[in-house]
């Protein structure tokens, strides 16, 4: 039999399987609906006293969203992401255009606009930036793979998740323009950007944050409100301000803690029942979980997202080309460094910032953006395998 004849048989073998297989990371799929499940018993729990004649206002759109998240999943799932690092311009344009619409479009909330109404759904550019970020900054790096060595490659990569990110801190939204800073960091590193780039990076960061919490408040340049300063330094010593900027932390801290082994339950969870707790349904949703449900249900929480992540990291080994290994990188950030700061923040040892906890904090954009970067990773994944297989029937034939 000829070569040719050969290949032909291969591809003939190997796609209708394909089709009909999807290889996807069971595990990762486990750890999504673990935590989705533990979502929705928290916030049914945290929110049944919230709305008056609706104890389920909170708990039935999160499932809404979980739904409609888990579709989309599906659906990227079984498409190539391959195909996205074509499309690089556009997602970057749309990135960039939508955070520009919020200030023309957006209402303020809270003294933030980050959201643009929509018919049954509030809109959050900032969220669905960091999926939009990852796709297309991973096209970005894989396209200058061979100039990594060079400072420009560096600083253009950096340049390049900054622009979004200021345009998002200026909302403002300094938790999700950190994450920005995260993902780019990340998949540098993981491209093999040499370490005295990093370094040099760590130190400019240091310089920035001196520069605005140290010198242009002394020479009289605010450059972050002076509640945003509170919350950035207030963690350091959470007993200086107890009824103002540090009052999240400490009755953070106190949920958790009432909390000890197995928890106070629904109905013991006083902290949570009575209000005394701030955004117990989206910032601080750990903290209720540690106060229902004790160390126990935190840990489970934290064995989920451990799960995750070392799902994230696998299939990034698995990744048939360098954008998947870039994708599953910034991916692998988003999901770390969000649960990293979230926790630490519900704990005392992070800053407050407004970083949801990813698939348990309420919000429809956050839950759907999460949904959509692992159904990338599973993307990932089914590409992979189906690589593997493909050059195993291959060696078979030689």
């Amino acid at each position: 039999m000829s070569t040719t004849a050969v290949r032909r048989s291969i591809d003939e073998a190997t796609r209708p399987r394909a089709r009909r297989s999807l290889l996807l990371d069971p595990w990762l799929v486990v750890a999504a609906l673990g935590l989705v499940t533990c979502s929705l018993v928290t916030i049914a729990g945290a929110t049944r006293d919230d709305i008056p004649g609706s104890p389920s206002y909170y708990v039935e759109r999160q499932a809404i969203y979980a739904v409609i998240g888990l579709v989309a999943a599906g659906v990227l799932a079984r498409v190539d992401y391959s195909r996205l690092r074509d499309l690089r311009y556009g997602i970057y344009a749309f990135l960039i255009g939508s955070n520009l619409l919020v200030y023309a479009l957006a209402t303020a909330t809270r003294g933030s606009r980050r959201w643009i109404e929509l018919p049954f759904f509030q809109f959050q550019p900032s969220e669905f930036g960091k999926a939009l970020l990852v796709v297309s900054l991973a096209a970005f790096l894989t396209e200058r793979a061979r100039r990594l060595g060079q400072r420009e490659t560096t600083a253009r990569i950096m340049l390049i998740a900054l622009a979004p990110a200021i345009l998002v801190i200026g909302q403002p939204d300094l938790g999700t323009g950190m994450v920005y800073v995260a993902i780019a960091v990340t998949m540098l590193f993981v491209a093999g950007t040499p370490l005295r780039h990093l370094a040099a990076l760590a130190g400019l960061a240091a310089i920035a944050v001196t520069v605005v919490l140290v010198v242009a408040p002394a020479v009289g340049v605010e450059v972050l409100k002076p509640y945003q300063v509170q919350r950035l330094t207030g963690f350091v010593n959470p007993s200086n301000d107890p009824r103002n900027q540090t009052y999240q932390i400490n009755q953070s801290l106190i949920a958790i803690g009432s909390g000890q082994k197995s928890g106070r339950g629904i109905e013991g969870a006083t902290q949570t029942g009575l209000n005394f707790l701030p955004e117990h349904h989206t910032d601080f949703i750990f903290a209720v979980v540690g106060e229902q449900y004790g160390f126990v249900g935190a840990a489970v929480v934290l064995s989920l997202y451990a799960m995750l992540l070392w799902r994230a990291l696998r299939i990034l080994t698995l990744a048939k080309n360098l954008y998947g290994t870039l994708v599953a990188a910034g991916i692998a950030a988003v999901l770390g460094f969000q649960v990293f700061v979230n926790v630490g923040m519900t704990i005392g040892i992070m800053p407050i910032t407004g970083v949801p906890l990813p698939l348990m904090s309420y919000g429809g954009s956050s839950v759907l953006v999460t949904f959509i970067c692992l159904g990338l990773l599973q993307s990932i994944h089914v590409q992979g395998r189906i690589a593997q297989r493909t050059k195993g029937r291959a060696f078979t034939f030689q």
